[in-house]
């Protein structure tokens, strides 16, 4: 049969992992994924990667320096362009205060290819085109909608990033949820996937009210709302503001599936009785962090790949580890999960 293969990852922090571990995150994975790892993790086939953000591993907005390190490691890949990888902005992405917004993402990562003399991104060459903003953006393949969002962790606390420390609750402006639910609304006849770097409140594991401090898995930074440091706290500065949340709880099953990362741990971690993959309002949520090894005290090296079959009303979503500290690199068959689409999976004509 037919099968459309998104691999989904996030959280490489390249600049973490280089100085701390002399590992190239992101490039490791990509010749992983084409090659097979050197610890015996076998390759696999993939059409697109879902890259859910924190390219950085800087505590400081980010600078030229780790942007150009971000386009080497991309570059990397033989089987794949450039352009095969989709991209959102996440906390760690954040330009300070000061700063013009969000300008390293949009220089050095650059989903819509405005920035080709430094990303490499060519629009014209995306094998799904991109609509939208580095803000916000939509594509398609066959009938899933991908509604891509990105953290809006900028222009200072308690919303922004401060001149140190990952701010880490989660953000997105009200235009971006509003854009989000006119896309929802238009296409209920569609698989509709969502992808933000946070999770949403209360979803999978760490995703509650203060667990991401308390539980040790993010920083606590007074002024930048620690309370929501492990979900998308912030829609449009309001804070716990819950918009997506209570949209679903009255719409249930009106997306399919919910993508992100941010909260780095161990694929078997349940914590606040919560995995990484749970189903809530008639959506399954999966946490695909992380891609480093070195930046946070819990997190193991891995991703996650979603098999859509033509017809099917299933998606198998398999984790990869990327390292052989937790267990031996390569499919971890523990974590393995099976989850139902609202409608079959078409790549139609």
């Amino acid at each position: 049969m037919k099968m459309f293969k998104l691999w989904a990852a996030s959280d490489a922090h390249v600049g973490t992992d280089l100085v701390r571990g002399n590992r190239r995150s992101l490039a490791e994975a990509i010749l992983q994924s084409e090659r097979g790892g050197d610890e015996g993790g076998p390759p696999f086939d993939w059409d697109i990667m879902l890259n859910a953000g924190d390219y950085s591993g800087a505590q400081t907005p980010p600078d030229d320096e780790e942007g150009m390190e971000v386009v080497r490691q991309y570059g990397v890949s033989t089987k794949h362009r450039r352009e095969d990888f989709y991209d959102l902005v996440g906390n760690h992405d954040a330009s300070g205060a000061d700063e013009e917004t969000q300008w390293w993402f949009r220089k050095w990562v650059d989903p819509m290819g405005e920035s080709t003399e430094y990303s490499g991104v060519h629009a014209d060459r995306r094998p799904y085109p991109v609509s939208g903003s580095w803000e916000r953006y939509s594509f398609e393949v066959g009938n899933i909608l991908f509604l891509v969002m990105g953290d809006r962790n900028d222009g200072g606390p308690p919303v922004g990033r401060g001149e140190y420390g990952g701010y880490p609750a989660g953000a997105v402006t009200r235009e971006t949820f509003d854009w989000w639910v006119e896309n929802v609304e238009a296409n209920r006849e569609k698989i509709i996937i969502s992808a933000h770097h946070h999770m949403l409140k209360e979803t999978t594991v760490a995703s509650g009210p203060w667990e991401g401090v308390d539980g040790g898995y993010h920083g606590r930074f007074e002024d930048g709302a620690p309370i929501g440091a492990s979900y998308l706290y912030f829609v449009g500065g309001v804070p716990d503001a819950g918009l997506f949340e209570s949209y679903l709880e009255e719409n249930p099953g009106a997306i399919d599936i919910w993508i992100g990362g941010h909260t780095h741990t161990n694929p078997d971690d349940t914590h606040g009785g919560r995995s990484h993959i749970e189903r809530k309002w008639g959506v399954t949520f999966v946490n695909v962090a992380a891609l480093s090894r070195y930046h946070g005290q819990k997190n193991i090296a891995m991703s996650r790949l979603f098999s859509f079959e033509e017809g099917s009303t299933e998606v198998d979503v398999r984790c990869y580890m990327h390292m052989s500290d937790y267990a031996p690199q390569g499919w971890y068959d523990r974590a393995e999960r099976t989850v139902g689409l609202s409608v079959p999976f078409s790549f139609g004509d």
